[in-house]
This record gives structure tokens, C-alpha cells and sequence, in this order.
């Protein structure tokens, strides 16, 4: 097992050294891809010795010989199944990135006003913007202490820069698309994503993950949001790719003051998937709702880990996660609230609730609070169960045949965290997705 390890850490140092020559960018930022590298050949990919990772095994995946992406072109396939991809509200606000690299020719920003949405790199050696992405690269999203991370942050070759100026409301939303594409197995692509907004500035993102066919690959992605004093972010993420790929991802937030984030996650594809967020909140007044949804299927393993850190007082978290699984189906919930010392008036809500379909599913959930103030209002809990047998008499009663009312209360559980997401396409096409994932319809 661990020769596999270290045949995986050599082949991504040979690519690194590729990447490196192919993708060269400003002198800090190259101080910052050569420390990460040396942080990931310390650290290694995460065993299931590390706490955290003790239900998430990702060693069978790493026997194969993963390739990393150190280019990227435009097939003439993607080209004509552009439209498949995105959604209505987002024709002229969608940017495109194929194996982790912005592409120019599959996005559509005419949209966009007053809202910068550009290669990273190219942001990297602007003179407008290089300062903002030198003061917050790599700044939320840790790599010292997280393998994964470095590994994405020495990759850094391409990806996507998000900037919402000061007072702007950006009216429609911005899809960022990210688009598995290879016609060869285990490849592994980094995608990477700044956002900033301003002071006072609004506006709603998605992320959507989907994938151009059905092939063994890795995604490593890794999301910055950093919102100043009184800004404001709807932030939707919805995970589709191939079951046969793995996808690792990290979701790193920080709240200034007043500052309001709403983020809501969707989990269906991916046959190994695991999601790290940590949203911080060091600064008075600042509030986040972090909600998201898991459905997992037969040979589908979901694993979602969070952390919300309120460092100043009278800050506010609310957070609800569910889970539906199938088959033999597994997930992991791990959620941490800390409280700092002098974080009074704390409000902090924490909720994990799971529906087993199958008596082979499996959930292992465990919701924490680390509280060091003494005037807060904090509660978690979790909850693990089948559907109710008198609420699905209930139905049957009603004229409802079994199967139908079984479908309707699990629609129903997911529902409630679909029903967040405002955009009604999106709304719409999820919950398609959702009665496709779980093989149900809601007619008689």
C-alpha cells in the first residue's frame, strides 16, 4: 500500500515539473505552486490513520496510474453538446472550465456587468488584479495542512477569477461549468475558483460538475470565497460526474463584517466523493446558512466534512445536511462548529438528518460544537431512519398505491433542501435529476 502511494506522489512530481514549463506565472505565485508541491511530498494523499478520513478510504483508487492534466483542448464533441451543460438562466453568464481550464470558446459572459470572470492565471499577471489574487490565493484554502489542497495549489495552471466591485448586484447568476472531458482513463484535473466580492456588492454562483462521458478520472477541485463588509452571496454547487470518478473537493469561505453566505450543496454522482467547507466568520454580524443534500446510490460513497469557525461574536450559522441512500449506499457526515474565546452571542445551528431506502445502506454522522464563550445559543443533532410506516399508510389510504406514496415522502425529504434554490431551471432540473437518481416518478 504504501509503495502504490509513492509510485502516485512520483508520477505527479513528473508533471508537476511538465506544468510548471508549460503554465509559468508571476514570481509569487510560482513561490506558492513550488511550496505547495514540497507540502504535498510531506503530507502524501490522506489514509484512514488521519481521524478524519477514517471512513473514506481513497488507496484502491490510487492503484491505477493517475495522469495529471497539464493541457487542455476544446473537442469538437463539447463544442456541439454546449448548450446540455448549463442552464436557462445562465445562457449569457456561464464560464466554462474543461479539465480545470477556463476555456474562452465554450463560455458565454456577455452577460455579465460590472463583474470580472476571467482565467486565473491571465488575473495573476493583470495589473488590476494581480493584487487581489496575490492577497488571496491560497489564503482560506490551507495547503499546509492538507494534501489534497497543496496538491491542487501546486497545479495551479489555469482556473477561474470572480470579482464582484464594490455595490455591484450582478442580476443574473454565473455558472461556473466544470467539464470532465478525457477519451483516457484515471486522469486527474485541478480545478481552481477565486471569488471576491466587495464591499455591499450581490450575487448568486453555481458551481455545476458534470462530465462528458464515463470514464475513470480524479477531480481535485478547490473554491475561494472571500465576501468583504456587507456583501451578500447565494452560492449553489451541484455535483453530477461520472460514477465511475473520484471527486474531492474544498470549499473555503471567509465573511467580513455584515456579510451574508448562503451556500447549498447538491450530491449525486461521483462512485467516490468527499467535500471539505469551512466558512469563517471573523467579523461582528457576519451570518451563513451551509445546507446541502447527498444521494447515493448502489456502490456510491458520499462523504462531507465542515467546519464553521466563529472567531468574533454576534455572528450566526445555520446548517442543515441530508442524506437518501440506496443499495449498499454509504455516506460520512462530519461537522464541527467552533466557538472561540470572546465569540459571545454566538448562534449557531447545526442538522443531520439521513433516510436509509436499503437495510445494506449505511451513514456515519457525527455532528460536534467546541464552545469556549459562555453566552451563545448553540444546538446540533442527527438523525438516522427508514421511511415512517404510518405516514406511508396514511397515503395508501388515501387512494395512493405503495409505490407511489413511497416516492412522494422521499421527494419530499429532499425537497426541503431543493426548495432553498431560487432559480426555478435549476430547481426544476434537479428535481428531475433527483427522481432519476432514485429511479422514481410521481405519477400513479
Amino acid at each position: 500500500m504504501v509503495t502504490e502511494l509513492i509510485k502516485a506522489e512520483n508520477n505527479y512530481q513528473a508533471a508537476f515539473r511538465a506544468a510548471r514549463q508549460a503554465r509559468p506565472t508571476a514570481a509569487w505565485a510560482e513561490l506558492v505552486r513550488g511550496s505547495a508541491m514540497d507540502r504535498f511530498e510531506q503530507l502524501g494523499f490522506p489514509t484512514i490513520a488521519a481521524e478524519d478520513w477514517k471512513y473514506t478510504n481513497l488507496a484502491p483508487f490510487l492503484k491505477e496510474r493517475i495522469t495529471p492534466v497539464v493541457a487542455s483542448e476544446t473537442s469538437s464533441d463539447l463544442r456541439e453538446r454546449k448548450a446540455s451543460f448549463g442552464y436557462a438562466e445562465t445562457q449569457d453568464t456561464n464560464a466554462v472550465l474543461v479539465n480545470g481550464f477556463f476555456s474562452n470558446e465554450l463560455s458565454s459572459l456577455v452577460g455579465l456587468q460590472n463583474v470580472v470572470a476571467m482565467d486565473l492565471l491571465e488575473a495573476i499577471a493583470d495589473a488590476r488584479y494581480g493584487k487581489i489574487a496575490r492577497e488571496y490565493v491560497a489564503r482560506n484554502a490551507n495547503y499546509h495542512d492538507n494534501g489534497l489542497t497543496a496538491l491542487n495549489t501546486a497545479f495551479l495552471q489555469s482556473g477561474l477569477f470572480v470579482f464582484v466591485p464594490r455595490n455591484v448586484k450582478l442580476e443574473a447568476p454565473l455558472e461556473i461549468t466544470f467539464i470532465a472531458d478525457s477519451t483516457e482513463p484515471h486522469i486527474a484535473n485541478f480545478p481552481r475558483v477565486l471569488i471576491v466580492s466587495e464591499q455591499n456588492s450581490s450575487a448568486t454562483i453555481i458551481e455545476n460538475y458534470v462530465s462528458a462521458g464515463d470514464a475513470s478520472y480524479f477531480t481535485n477541485a478547490v473554491v475561494e470565497v472571500v465576501l468583504l463588509e456587507g456583501a451578500r452571496l447565494e452560492h449553489y454547487r451541484v455535483q453530477r460526474e461520472s460514477n465511475n470518478s473520484v471527486h474531492l473537493a474544498t470549499t473555503a469561505a471567509e465573511l467580513g463584517r455584515g456579510s451574508s453566505y448562503d451556500a447549498t450543496s447538491i450530491t449525486m454522482g461521483a462512485q467516490l466523493s468527499r467535500h471539505n467547507i469551512s466558512v469563517v466568520l471573523d467579523n461582528e454580524g457576519a451570518e451563513c446558512w451551509v445546507d446541502g443534500l447527498y444521494i447515493v446510490s448502489s456502490d456510491q460513497h458520499a462523504d462531507t466534512h465542515s467546519v464553521i469557525d466563529h472567531k468574533q461574536p454576534y455572528c450566526t450559522s445555520h446548517q442543515l445536511y441530508k442524506g437518501i441512500l440506496d443499495g449498499n449506499g454509504r455516506a460520512v457526515f462530519n461537522g464541527k462548529v467552533f466557538v472561540r474565546h470572546g465569540a459571545q452571542k454566538t448562534d449557531a445551528m447545526q442538522t443531520n438528518k439521513n433516510l436509509l431506502l436499503s437495510s445494506r445502506a449505511r451513514v456515519d454522522t457525527k455532528p460536534q460544537l467546541e464552545i469556549f464563550a459562555d453566552d451563545v445559543k448553540c444546538a446540533h443533532g442527527a438523525a438516522v431512519g427508514q421511511l415512517d410506516p404510518e405516514e406511508l399508510f396514511y397515503l395508501e389510504t388515501r387512494g395512493l398505491n405503495p409505490t407511489l406514496a413511497r416516492n412522494l415522502l422521499t421527494y419530499g425529504f429532499a425537497e426541503e433542501v431543493i426548495g432553498k434554490i431560487k432559480l426555478e431551471s435549476i430547481r426544476t432540473q434537479l428535481d428531475e435529476a433527483v427522481l432519476n437518481q432514485l429511479h422514481t416518478k410521481l405519477q400513479a
